[in-house]
């Protein structure tokens, strides 16, 4: 098992030199020692950052659910594939079995077929964190439908427009969901939804919350009873290396949501070798990521990485403050968990309680405990590593994307010395680089930039769905011949990188990254409101909260402004979501603008963060009396 498995701190640079000098070489052995080919490829790879486009593993041909589910069934067909705690505690886990798993996906696969979906259509999913989600992805991949996982905290607007971007076919969702003491109406936001949506003739429901709920005749179908008569024989579809496997959505700066294709080969041996190196994933052991599978993080470390390497993976349905604050720490005990995947956001909410909702739980069982979403910060590092990790358990803080399929900087555990907020050393394979503004590359250490990739690796997201051209602008136009990420960093005496956030108007909120432009669309329906402009600023415990200056067509009255307030939230949630709430809104009578009519959002973000002494050049403005206002009325 050549390089899978990475023990010490020199193996990780013999290693990671290796996939520098040969990188076609290095990712071939691995490609080919770890997975089920029905075909090998021509080629392992084939690029230009230029046009922008990437091949990897050209002429093979596989099927990614015989490599997370098929190959396992000889030696571990009864092993437990995924563990389901569901919201409620006194509802009893479900225990898949490999076995059962393929059943299931093979079911569903044949249900999907007989509505007409075939390989190369797309499949919208909304569902709650419950075992249809995870077994409809691989049943999409089965038959090699594109999945199109919408998180299922977004609003009818936002579900419709992805649905119609990707011209999916058909709805998979439920009646509703569980969160905590709530429950949420999905079924009721999907007949939303699809009033904007003419290519969709069919919905299929999952049953959850058992409510009564509308089922248009001829369009939606119960899923049970079909899933209850289907086959549980269902042949693969053999794919091609680079045919697509999913779209998934993520934020952009400007405009629509930017769906994000990525292809199987690739995205399966680069996901399932990070997943095996950085969880130190050994048989039997019990590993779980808190996160939802509507992001990336959950397909790639709840889905395809954990299933390529035959583990077992925890889905959770519920919040980490319900029935108390001590729930993430009750299912770690009760199902013996070995490795633990969050986001800085939940260690900080989690952080703020008492002590004893923690010290009440058996936490020996954890051997690796990792972030994601966004840096963590320094205080809730230390928490993490002392009251979770008890300073044996090592924290991996991993830097990576919607748009990298798969983690890029991290610590491996065991391997690695940590600092906190340091996202540490590349993966294997990736080539990090810092720029200036000139486009110049800042060589040697001690420097801060903006990160760029120079070489490509197995997941990069192949295109924007059905606009290749704002791919190639968003992710290729800044720097010739890299990938820029859109993230600053800066890389320490040692050559170690820490992120330093988002150098676009993306704001990550809750590990959500939030394009500002679609919010500031959305409050500007508001027929009250001139314009807006959202910056982002400190929060305990979201990490960044969203703070909105907002100038009214008319003055009116102060007294007003709670009412509209709630309205403009209101109008975020519809048009977006609850996540995108903004946690502070001030009425202005204007915002600062350069002459050309750009709205100068540094300085904004200078009061937002309440650090006003250096504005730095406001020579361009073409109204400097507007931020002595807005300085004097802030919140």
């Amino acid at each position: 098992m050549s390089n899978y498995s990475i023990k010490n701190l020199e193996e990780y640079y013999k290693v990671y030199r290796k996939s520098i000098r040969e990188p076609e070489v290095f990712w071939e052995e691995i490609a080919e020692e770890h997975f089920s080919w029905h075909q090998k490829w021509d080629k392992v790879l084939e690029w230009d950052f230029d046009k922008p486009e990437i091949k990897w593993y050209q002429g093979a041909k596989l099927n990614i659910t015989e490599n997370c589910i098929d190959r396992h069934l000889r030696m571990s067909g009864d092993k437990t594939a995924i563990i389901f705690e569901p919201n409620d505690p006194a509802e009893k886990a479900q225990h898949i079995s490999y076995n059962e798993l393929r059943k299931r996906v093979n079911q569903f696969a044949n249900v999907l077929k007989d509505k007409g979906i075939k390989k190369g259509d797309r499949v919208c999913i909304y569902l709650p964190m419950i075992p249809e989600l995870a077994i409809s992805l691989l049943a999409c991949a089965r038959i090699g439908a594109i999945h199109s996982v919408v998180f299922a905290g977004f609003s009818a607007t936002a579900l419709s427009t992805r649905i119609n971007d990707s011209d999916c076919k058909i709805v998979l969702t439920s009646d509703g969901s569980y969160r905590g003491k709530k429950t949420i109406d999905l079924k009721g936001i999907v007949d939303e939804a699809l009033k904007d949506c003419p290519g969709v003739n069919t919905v299929l429901v999952a049953k959850r919350i058992q409510s009564d709920i509308h089922m248009e005749p001829n369009r939606d179908h119960w899923l049970q009873p079909l899933l209850d008569k289907a086959s549980t024989v269902c042949a693969p579809e053999i794919m091609d290396a680079e045919d697509p496997l999913f779209i998934l959505y993520t934020s952009g700066s400007t405009g629509n949501p930017k769906g994000m294709v990525h292809t199987t080969a690739g995205y399966m041996v680069y996901t399932a070798y990070t997943f095996k190196n950085m969880f130190k994933y050994a048989d039997g052991d019990v590993y779980w990521c808190t996160a939802d599978i509507g992001w990336i993080t959950g397909h790639s470390y709840i889905v395809y990485g954990p299933l390529a390497n035959g583990a077992t993976t925890l889905m959770f349905e519920g919040v980490p403050s319900y029935p108390d604050y001590g729930r993430f720490w009750e299912v770690v005990e009760k199902h013996k968990v070995n490795q633990f995947y969050t986001a800085p956001t939940a260690i900080r909410a989690l952080a703020k309680e008492n002590l004893s909702y923690v010290e009440k739980h058996d936490l020996s069982s954890l051997k690796v405990i990792g972030s994601v979403g966004e840096p963590i910060n320094e205080e809730a590092w230390h928490w993490y590593n002392d009251n979770i990790g008890k300073g044996k358990s090592p924290i991996i803080d991993t830097w990576w994307q919607t748009e990298t399929g798969g983690i890029m900087i991290s610590p491996i555990p065991y391997v690695t010395p940590t600092i906190p907020t340091y996202a540490t050393l590349p993966f294997i394979g990736i080539q990090p680089t810092l720029m200036d503004e000139a486009g110049k590359e800042l060589k040697g250490n001690q420097v801060e930039g903006r990160l760029c990739i120079k070489f490509p690796w197995p997941s990069i997201a192949r295109t924007i769905w059905g606009n290749h051209q704002r791919y190639k602008e968003t992710y290729f136009s800044a720097y010739a011949n890299m990938y820029f990420t859109g993230d600053g960093a800066m890389r320490d005496a040692t050559g170690y990188y820490r992120i330093t956030g988002r150098v676009d108007d993306v704001i990550i909120v809750s590990g959500h990254n939030l394009g500002t432009a679609p919010i500031e669309d959305a409050i500007n329906e508001h027929p009250a409101v001139a314009e807006s402009a959202i910056v982002g600023f400190p929060h305990d415990i979201k990490g960044n909260a969203l703070y909105g200056y907002v100038v009214l067509k008319e003055a009116g009255e102060t007294r007003l402004h709670d009412n509209l307030r709630k309205e403009i939230n209101q109008k975020i949630t519809e048009r977006i979501g609850p996540i995108a709430k903004l946690n502070k809104i001030q009425f202005t009578s204007g915002l600062p603008k350069t002459r050309s009519g750009k709205i100068m959002r540094r300085i904004l973000r200078k009061i937002a963060h309440k650090d006003t002494s250096n504005l730095g050049d406001t020579s361009t403005l073409l109204n400097p009396e507007v931020v002595e206002k807005i300085i004097k009325e802030a919140l």
